[in-house]
């Protein structure tokens, strides 16, 4: 790669690591797992930087990047199955209520990949259908199918039937 390549690199990354990473960590649910996907994607963008330069929309191909590492992550995820011949140690329970943010996290991650980053993507990251369509190389009409299946299913998981995300209506 070229020197002026490479420093356009830097520079670009050095300024949108926070939002890739916290991009990966709504997608994922875990700090650490957002690391490593943002890694992935930082890398397979090096290694294709000149084709990503040369994009209409940098931002929206690097997005595009960081939600398909994850979702080629998620399809492989016998890789991080760890056996191990004992449980691992519990957190204690405590009479306390459990955070909303933690609860609404927890059901969105057992959603499907897809459905999931359609609802990321729309909702907490406040992108509009059109743009999650060609983010995730799929029609407008999968992105509200999925997006009204993927909010039903929460509502299902999280026991509302009044649970309304703006917009939806």
């Amino acid at each position: 790669m070229r020197e002026e390549w490479e420093r356009q690199y830097i520079e670009y990354f050095e300024a949108r690591l926070p939002y890739l990473r916290r991009l990966a960590v709504l997608l994922c649910g875990d700090v650490d797992r957002a690391d490593d996907i943002v890694q992935t994607a930082a890398t397979t963008l090096y290694t294709r930087w000149r084709h990503a330069r040369a994009a209409g929309n940098l931002d929206a191909y690097v997005r595009r990047t960081v939600v398909n590492t994850f979702l080629g992550e998620r399809r492989r995820r016998w890789a991080g199955v760890a056996l191990t011949d004992r449980l691992p140690d519990r957190p204690a329970v405590t009479g306390q209520p459990a955070d909303e943010r933690l609860v609404v996290r927890a059901a969105l991650r057992r959603l499907p990949p897809r459905q999931q980053a359609v609802l990321v993507l729309r909702f907490l990251c406040d992108l509009p259908v059109a743009e999650v369509a060609e983010l995730l190389g799929c029609s407008t009409g999968t992105v509200k199918s999925q997006t009204s299946d993927g909010l039903a299913a929460l509502r299902r998981r999280l026991g509302a039937r009044d649970l309304e995300w703006e917009g939806t209506r």
